[in-house]
């Protein structure tokens, strides 16, 4: 299977539009959606407030022994793989 990547907007009417032409071959295609999902800075501050006993992550490093406590959770949907290949396309102009 060949992966395309394109921009598309959802209209108020739930309607897939995409903004720019396909140079691909008529036929079936599978569609996969990726809805960005906006980043809330007080997660953090409700979900301590919510699980005071929550389990501390733990470093073998000195250094970082306190750097943990206050980092903001990783979402779900977070996929290291494309968070490298976009932190690579960035450093090289891809």
């Amino acid at each position: 299977m060949q992966a395309y990547k394109l921009n598309a907007t959802i209209d108020e009417s739930g309607h897939l539009i995409i903004d720019e032409p396909l140079n691909i071959a008529p036929g079936t295609v599978e569609v996969i959606i990726l809805q960005p999902v906006p980043f809330l800075e007080n997660s953090t501050e409700t979900s301590t407030k919510s699980q005071p006993n929550k389990p501390r992550r733990k470093s073998k490093v000195k250094a970082f022994e306190g750097l943990f406590e206050n980092a903001p959770p990783v979402p779900a949907d977070f996929d290291p793989d494309e968070a490298r290949w976009e932190a690579l396309k960035e450093k090289h102009n891809l």
